[in-house]
């Protein structure tokens, strides 16, 4: 019998705790929860989970510093982030952190099941594809670990990133809409029904590590009307 998928909950109002945590039960996980920042982050770090769902607003380290100290220690753990609706600063300094996706709140709990799930197949699929990218002239990607090199500087990347990376790459040949990008990246199959930026701010932290001038980008370009190209690759 296979093991259950086990989730770590971090949110402070109780409320809103015990119905994700009787939600996900119900759905055959095995839940851990924490309603403290400390608390929270100090069971994250354990590597125990194979999903953490975080709020931003949190008593003692908010979700954004927990999401980043994540990060430092585990670039593959999926983590979504719980927000509120109108703060659209925590979601993209979310994202920009590293977390997978994130849901605003108020939320329907049916659409964040399905997002839970879609992040998991993707972890568990892994990246199967290049096991190497060659941008430009000196820009070097290691897809498995999860680096890269241009020149002497060292750069770090997400799961997430790779493997939107790697999907660009494969149609390298075309622009892909970012709806293509939401079903095939993130497992959203259901892609009309979801509210999210996060293809776009993906494309913006993207260009921050691989572009010269992520003003004027060269390699991951924008074909205004339809979609996002990868170009200037080794084939």
């Amino acid at each position: 019998m296979p093991r259950k998928l086990r989730l770590l909950i971090i949110e402070d109002e109780a409320a809103i705790r015990t119905g994700l945590i009787d939600v996900f039960v119900y759905h055959g996980y095995e839940v851990d929860f924490s309603g403290h920042g400390v608390e929270g982050l100090n069971k994250a770090l354990t590597g125990k989970f194979d999903l953490i769902l975080l709020d931003v607003m949190l008593p003692g380290i908010n979700g954004l510093e927990i999401c980043n100290r994540i990060r430092v220690r585990d670039r593959s753990q999926a983590i979504i982030m719980l927000t509120a609706k109108s703060n659209d600063e925590d979601i993209i300094e979310g994202l920009s952190l590293g977390a997978d996706d994130y849901v605003a709140k108020p939320f329907s709990v049916a659409q964040l099941v399905l997002r839970v799930q879609a992040v998991l197949r993707r972890t568990r699929n892994g990246t199967s594809q290049c096991q190497t990218l060659q941008l430009g002239d000196d820009l070097s990607i290691d897809c498995q670990n999860l680096t890269g090199r241009r020149g002497d500087e060292n750069l770090s990347f997400t799961r997430r990133e790779i493997e939107l990376l790697q999907y660009l790459q494969l149609n390298w040949h075309r622009p892909v809409p970012r709806e293509e990008l939401l079903n095939k990246v993130w497992g959203y199959a259901n892609h009309h029904d979801i509210e999210t930026r996060t293809v776009d701010i993906h494309i913006v932290k993207l260009r921050r590590k691989i572009e010269v001038d992520p003003a004027e980008p060269q390699l991951l370009i924008t074909v205004r009307g339809a979609g996002y190209r990868l170009i200037g690759q080794s084939q």
